[in-house]
């Protein structure tokens, strides 16, 4: 990085953009996001979005957005919404999985927040070009044993409370590493918690959230009678040609949806 010396923070400021990583670029990207971030990973969940911030062309910080933590019992008390909204909903909030400032702190202090900030400003719409929806809520984890949360707090984030020290193991197992964080939370557009948990959602989201299943309707112990459950529903199918009941049909595609029984 240039040195500046003679100039103000503030114009020097002025003069960093930020912009959505090249492919090309990901390799210099991922490998200083392990060298240089205290988690030594690059690696991300889901939909993601990467961003580098530059000044006069040089880069200056690194901003990785991906997928929400699946369960927070502080966000879910923040926001405030059902358990089925949190599951068809959860998609509209996203995680700030990794931020990293390149340069010393002490030369440039405010250049975190204004990445930062610079990144929020278009995220939504970024997304929607990416993914085909909004943003409407954005939360982030703070180690507040190595870092205040300024920048965060800067950019109107709220510390809502510590998470409970566990990291997702595999898809429905989570191990406890002792270590909570500070959980973050920043609604991206005006009255997006009040959004989240309304019960009917505008015209402009319904499309969107009909894309999603679930939660499921029943319990774990009505589960063990599935097929139960699928004799119960009516058969709409023609009578003609048929082969299967359809219990069994629909017992089957539950096992691996790409199975097609003919006749069914």
């Amino acid at each position: 990085m240039k040195r500046h010396e003679s100039a103000r923070e503030p114009e020097i400021l002025k003069r960093v953009t930020v912009r959505l990583l090249d492919e090309q670029e990901r390799l210099r990207f991922d490998t200083l996001l392990e060298q240089k971030h205290y988690l030594c990973s690059a690696r991300m969940v889901g939909r993601t979005l990467r961003y580098v911030a530059e000044l006069d062309g040089e880069w200056v910080a690194l901003a990785c957005f991906s997928a929400a933590a699946l369960h927070l019992k502080a966000r879910e008390q923040w926001i405030g919404w059902t358990p089925r909204q949190r599951a068809r909903r959860l998609g509209f909030v996203v995680n700030n999985s990794r931020y990293l400032v390149l340069p010393e702190r002490e030369r440039l202090p405010n250049l975190a927040s204004r990445a930062l900030g610079l990144c929020l400003r278009r995220l939504s719409r970024d997304w929607q070009t990416r993914w085909e929806h909004p943003v409407l809520a954005v939360e982030s984890f703070v180690d507040e044993t190595r870092f205040r949360g300024v920048c965060y707090r800067a950019c109107g984030f709220e510390a809502v409370g510590p998470t409970a020290g566990f990291k997702r193991a595999s898809r429905d197992f989570y191990h406890e590493h002792g270590e909570p964080k500070q959980l973050y939370l920043k609604e991206l557009q005006p009255a997006a918690r009040a959004l989240l948990r309304r019960g009917r959602w505008p015209e402009a989201l319904v499309a969107h959230e009909e894309r999603i299943a679930g939660p499921c309707p029943w319990r774990a112990p009505d589960l063990e009678a599935l097929l139960d459950r699928f004799r119960l529903l009516r058969d709409g199918r023609s009578g003609h040609g048929l082969r299967h009941r359809q219990p069994f049909v629909l017992a089957c595609r539950g096992v691996d949806g790409r199975r097609r029984i003919p006749g069914d």
